[in-house]
């Protein structure tokens, strides 16, 4: 069903991420709540349907679309791919670069009620800022869970995009923060991309100099590996909203 991680070429690429990230500066965390929206330089294509259910995509600088333009981010490629394709839906671009599990867990509630429409499904892409902080495990887990917990209550089901901590954390480290999603995607009964980044790993032509973000081949690299999951995960939260009746 899921695809194991390739260990050996990810690890050794995720040690050189580390490196670079633990050596730059942080990301501006300035709010960046964005519809996928078209922008110069990459054009979203495909027109949203008005009665396209919303995927809210919450999480960090992977999703904000960090040094890249509005139209070129994640959940803006994301939606022009699953449009394209007859999946309708609207992608709103709830990422914050720089932000960490707690920070994201402090503005769920704030996010989610100034939402025009319920989303369908929420995304949720965060842990990276975690680990190249070295925070611990047990608290990125207690975040996560927060937040999972949060959209469970009020009936929003969701999907995780999974991050890897890098060998060089150490070995005590990887073995407590590498299983936090998948073992929160079971509690919770949420999809799971596994390790969200996989596509540009080891790949410099899909990342920025920073050798940790996606460039806009990259995004599209990513949208390419995960929008199959995405679709089949919204298809799911619509089936569980509005249940078909008995014949």
């Amino acid at each position: 069903m899921r695809a194991p991680v390739s260990a050996v070429p990810v690890l050794a690429a995720l040690a050189a991420l580390s490196l670079a990230g633990c050596s730059r500066d942080k990301a501006p965390d300035a709010l960046e709540t964005r519809g996928a929206t078209t922008a110069a330089g990459a054009p979203v294509a495909t027109a949203v349907p008005a009665d396209a259910p919303v995927i809210l995509a919450f999480g960090d600088s992977l999703y904000a679309g960090y040094q890249l333009d509005q139209g070129q981010s994640y959940p803006a490629r994301l939606q022009a791919a699953l449009n394209a394709a007859g999946v309708k839906a609207r992608v709103i671009n709830a990422g914050v670069s720089g932000d960490t599990t707690a920070a994201a867990r402090q503005r769920l509630a704030f996010t989610l009620e100034n939402q025009p429409r319920k989303p369908a499904l929420v995304m949720v892409g965060l842990g990276g800022n975690d680990m190249l902080r070295g925070l611990p495990p047990a608290q990125t887990r207690a975040n996560l869970d927060a937040i999972l917990a949060e959209l469970k209550r009020r009936g929003i089901p969701v999907m995780l995009t999974g991050m890897l901590a890098a060998p060089n954390m150490g070995a005590d480290y990887v073995a407590a923060f590498n299983p936090i999603w998948p073992a929160l995607a079971k509690k919770y009964d949420a999809a799971l991309v596994p390790f969200f980044l996989q596509p540009i790993i080891a790949r410099p032509a899909l990342q920025l100099p920073d050798h940790m973000h996606p460039n806009a081949q990259g995004v599209d690299a990513i949208v390419t590996a995960t929008q199959p999951a995405v679709a089949q995960a919204l298809a799911k939260a619509l089936h569980q909203n509005n249940p078909s009746p008995r014949a």
